[in-house]
């Protein structure tokens, strides 16, 4: 399913049961409030799957076993033939619903901070030391307020 707006495309690919009422337009709605002002159109997939495919390419490309909420996977070597694509986001719906429900979280919110966060990866931004984790956690609280979600944190 490819879902455009006016500052993203989505491809959307959906492996495995979401497990909630979110709707397809949530994921560019949500991609179109994480970019930034240096970019004005980006392309990405998000691949929605079960807790059996994160395991395999959290193992595969991590080298951490288990599922995990979300992997981000930046593109590389193709931004002459698509200079607008950023790259991949898997998300493990059984984990995000899990995660939101333990944490008692909204559900929509808590997914929101998942698209959030990996299109953040993507965009360059990390969390591998305090101020990394401190500059991109306050960029994920001022997009979600902006959205009307609350501090994630």
């Amino acid at each position: 399913i490819r879902l455009m707006k006016k500052n993203s495309s989505v491809d959307l690919q959906i492996a495995a049961e979401l497990g909630n009422t979110l709707k397809k337009e949530f994921f560019t709605s949500i991609v179109d409030a994480t970019l930034d002002d240096k970019r004005d159109r980006i392309e990405l997939t998000i691949r929605i799957v079960s807790l059996e495919e994160s395991a395999y390419l959290n193992k595969k490309y991590r080298k951490k076993e288990g599922p995990t909420n979300i992997l981000s996977f930046v593109s590389e070597g193709v931004e002459k033939i698509a200079p607008d694509f950023l790259g991949d986001l898997v998300v493990c719906a059984p984990v995000v619903n899990k995660e939101a429900d333990q944490q008692g979280k909204n559900i929509e919110a808590h997914w929101a901070h998942m698209v959030v966060h990996g299109v953040l990866h993507l965009l360059g931004f990390d969390h591998q030391d305090i101020c990394q984790a401190e500059a991109m956690e306050n960029r994920e609280r001022s997009i979600l307020s902006n959205l009307g979600y609350p501090d994630p944190y």
